[in-house]
């Protein structure tokens, strides 16, 4: 196991002097995944994105990988920058990380946004997962991974798109992604969710095959006084529901309420 944080690559839009946002990506993605929301949000904030480990241009270090060397990355990030704090928003992947992140280093984040991610998964299919790609590539996956992304009507709207996210997919390294698969297997982040202190939106998607809404639920019903939206796309809603959720952002980011009806069975009016 690698228990060294690494100095993942990342890019920064926006105003240098605005309050920081960090965003962070799901299994299989590189901080291209954030497109849609960058522009939206650098009008008002400093946007850093960053390529997971064993993504993108970041290092790929022997796997298996635990959440904690995810997490302490961005704390290795965060220090680089200068940034005492900083508001976070993670997708899937990105979502354990940021819930990991407000638990365990609470005074480094501000305000969290949680997206189609989870708290607890089954291990034993993130295992199988690893061994398939240590096997075969990644590639070998790609496409269950994008049919689980999008919904098959927004995949015949944009074919460029969903073309794209294949390929994307498919360039992740089988050691970085493998190592990431550990991450969830071993992850189970319901104990740390009462001790979360900072203002907290989850998002789910009301299709969304990989983690359905009751995922988002489950974390809204435990982190005190979340707030829970539900958007109509599947998992990866930075781009099928990319208007919603920025809306849903600039919004949580800027202390303002939230548009959209709450998403049912969690608390989410609670002022914050």
């Amino acid at each position: 196991m690698n228990t060294e944080t690494v100095e993942v690559h990342h890019v920064a839009e926006g105003p240098p002097d605005a309050p920081l946002v960090v965003l962070s990506g799901s299994l299989g993605s590189t901080l291209a995944m954030w497109e849609p929301q960058a522009a939206a949000l650098a009008a008002r904030y400093r946007v850093v994105r960053y390529d997971t480990r064993g993504h993108g241009g970041s290092p790929v270090p022997p796997g298996p990988y635990r959440l904690a060397d995810l997490g302490g990355d961005v704390l290795r990030l965060l220090d680089r920058l200068g940034a005492e704090r900083a508001h976070f928003a993670g997708v899937s992947l990105g979502g354990m990380t940021g819930m990991w992140l407000a638990a365990h280093a609470p005074e480094r984040i501000d305000r969290l946004a949680l997206v189609c991610t989870s708290a607890r998964m089954r291990p034993q299919d993130w295992a199988a997962r690893a061994a398939t790609v240590r096997e075969s590539g990644v590639g070998a996956i790609a496409d269950a991974v994008v049919d689980r992304w999008i919904t098959p009507g927004y995949a015949e709207r944009e074919p460029g798109t969903a073309r794209w996210m294949r390929e994307m997919v498919a360039a992740t390294p089988a050691e970085g992604y493998a190592g990431c698969c550990a991450a969830i297997e071993h992850m189970d982040l319901r104990g740390d969710l009462p001790h979360i202190t900072a203002p907290t939106l989850v998002v789910g998607g009301s299709a969304d095959p990989a983690m359905p809404p009751e995922h988002a639920r489950a974390i809204a019903e435990r982190i005190p006084g979340a707030h829970l939206r539900a958007l109509p796309g599947a998992h990866l809603a930075s781009w099928e529901c990319a208007a919603q959720l920025n809306d849903l952002l600039l919004a949580h980011f800027g202390g303002a309420a939230l548009p959209g009806a709450a998403g049912a069975g969690a608390e989410t009016e609670e002022a914050r």
